[in-house]
């Protein structure tokens, strides 16, 4: 049975989150894709499409794309790509050959990671890329600089246990990341390299105000681990201050070409 996912797509925040983590991720992405070259005319198959900004660029740089999520409520059918339901850990990879697939903060929430992969490679045309992103959020010490001390042992305290107990609690894997390289030449992609961005997130920018998002999607997960009302609502407060400057998560992009 697949564990619940942390951040609910019918959540009222969920689309706040999805236009907070394109403005954070999408140049990076972008880069990525960037450096594929021409896509006018190629199959591409992005999954877990969340808000849909990279299938729309997909779209926008001339490829037929397929946007799945298992639940695509938050894309819009109008933007020059397909939608579908699906669910990659249960559901027949649909449609291949592909020549890109490409999934970001996807794999990381997900059981299983190398049979998924196994199956993305044999969804793959001959030379297909596959592109994974995800998250590396297992490090502590994410507090760059704090208006005060106690504000700062707070993030931390919440980091700690949204890492530690909360997104593991529901299937996710805060260190798989690091262990995705090794994943794609396990799995018999050719090619495979990973780079990886961070950035430092203030108070008020995108980053830092996935803190207030946190709290209002997994708020009763931090309340059961002992935060209180009061911490709750400086946490919420923290996220538009500019004192507080937090490390950002290390993005590890990982591009593999199947053979």
């Amino acid at each position: 049975m697949r564990a619940a996912y942390s951040f609910d797509n019918d959540d009222p925040a969920a689309q706040l989150r999805h236009d907070l983590l394109a403005e954070i991720l999408d140049p990076f992405t972008f880069d990525r894709l960037g450096a594929l070259g021409d896509l006018t005319g190629r199959r591409c198959l992005e999954a877990g499409a969340g808000g849909g900004s990279v299938a729309r660029r997909l779209a926008e740089r001339g490829a037929h794309v397929l946007a799945t999520d298992l639940n695509p409520r938050h894309l819009p059918g109008d933007q020059g790509y397909e939608v579908r339901r699906h669910d990659l850990t249960t559901d027949p990879i649909p449609e291949p050959p592909w020549d890109l697939i490409h999934a970001r903060l996807v794999l990381a929430h997900l059981h299983d990671q190398d049979q998924i992969l196994v199956r993305l490679a044999d969804a793959l045309a001959p030379g297909g890329i596959l592109l994974v992103e995800d998250w590396l959020s297992a490090y502590p010490d994410v507090v760059l600089a704090a208006p005060d001390a106690a504000a700062a042992e707070l993030v931390e305290r919440y980091h700690r246990i949204l890492v530690n107990q909360l997104l593991p609690a529901n299937g996710a894997d805060p260190a798989w990341a690091g262990r995705a390289h090794a994943a794609l030449l396990a799995a018999g992609f050719d090619e495979v390299t990973t780079e990886i961005r961070a950035a430092s997130w203030a108070g008020g920018t995108a980053g830092a105000r996935l803190i207030a998002v946190n709290v209002a999607q997994v708020g009763a997960g931090l309340r059961a681990a002992g935060m209180t009302e009061a911490e709750l609502e400086r946490l919420r407060r923290l996220a538009d201050d500019p004192a507080l400057v937090v490390r950002g998560h290390f993005t590890y992009s990982t591009m593999g070409r199947r053979r």
